[in-house]
């Protein structure tokens, strides 16, 4: 947004008043600005929310090692609900639901991951390696105009968070993270590979039909062989996650889901937070199959709501006791 041209400096008048006008306009265009920003930057959030036909596709390119082969391309997909669980301006966090189709009539809901937005955050909790993840501020001259996106597991303990900025480059809008580390996703764990986290690039963007989530990452694990545990990097992979919108499936069953456990589940999230404001971070085990130490059993709890077996309330103490458990240290 540009200053009107009766702004630009004359060479000989002195319009006092003239003057004022460009003051005021160069204290309120900025803030304006501002305003403009955030704006197209919460549209573009928002719309990552829907019903969605999902594909998953991931490839290892390039070996930085001369001792380690590619794996093959894989590709997988399935159906996700997305729906905005808060929004209160500067944050906005969605929440995926993964409905698989187990047999005529029968659907099953699986609660997917999380991710949680933030506008000039003062903070962010980040993969420290080896089930530990730290809190860390985010200086002051980092936080103007850009966000935090903050994933979380299927059990709601954290999986990574990155900081970046919504902008538009050859037509396409989208928001790119900083370098940020990660744990291994279950696809990669349960293979018991030589690398054990990730260091990677994320981008969001919309898309006439959807939505992109796309990656660069590279495969890091400790040397083989070396003493001290020195990090390096494997492989290169790429990763491209399509979100097509489809209302062709069952969704009422994730809205049934999500009716009968979000309770549930929001206590679950405030018992995480207590949990990483009391050390300014967390340690919990990572687990290949499950994602977390906990996830499994904190999972179960919301199941066994769906299907009678527990109250709410019963389920929250319970779950509150397992995040105490694997968060003891």
């Amino acid at each position: 947004m540009n200053a009107p041209t009766f702004c630009l400096p004359p060479r000989r008048r002195r319009e006092p008043v003239i003057g004022l006008i460009c003051l005021l306009i160069a204290l309120l265009l900025p803030a304006a600005g501002l305003r403009a920003q955030p704006a197209a930057d919460r549209a573009a959030i928002l719309a990552m929310a829907g019903n969605f036909k999902v594909t998953f596709d991931m490839r290892e390119t390039t070996s930085w090692r001369t001792d380690y082969t590619p794996i093959k391309p894989a590709a997988s997909g399935g159906h996700e609900v997305v729906r905005v669980i808060e929004d209160s301006g500067r944050r906005i966090v969605l929440q995926h639901l993964l409905v698989v189709e187990a047999g005529p009539g029968n659907s099953v809901v699986v609660k997917h991951w999380r991710q949680d937005w933030t506008y000039e955050p003062e903070s962010l909790l980040v993969y420290a390696g080896r089930g530990r993840w730290t809190l860390e501020t985010v200086p002051q001259d980092q936080r103007a105009g850009r966000w935090s996106q903050t994933v979380w597991q299927t059990d709601d303990s954290p999986r990574y968070g990155g900081l970046g900025r919504w902008s538009e480059e050859g037509g396409v809008r989208r928001w790119q993270s900083d370098w940020t580390w990660r744990p291994l996703a279950r696809r990669d764990a349960v293979r018991q590979p030589p690398y054990d986290r990730y260091l990677g690039i994320n981008r969001h963007s919309p898309a006439p039909g959807g939505w992109i989530h796309w990656q660069d990452n590279i495969k890091m694990g400790p040397e083989p062989g070396a003493p001290g545990g020195r990090i390096v990097p494997f492989v290169q992979e790429a990763v491209l996650n399509s979100y097509v919108r489809d209302d062709g499936y069952d969704v009422a069953a994730a809205e049934a889901y999500w009716r009968a456990t979000s309770d549930y589940w929001a206590a679950i999230r405030a018992a995480w937070d207590e949990a990483i404001a009391r050390s300014r971070g967390v340690s919990v085990a990572e687990v290949a199959d499950t994602g977390s130490a906990s996830g499994e059993r904190l999972m179960g709890f919301a199941d066994d709501i769906l299907a009678g077996k527990l109250t709410t309330a019963e389920a929250v103490k319970q779950g509150r006791a397992v995040i105490a458990e694997v968060t003891a240290s």
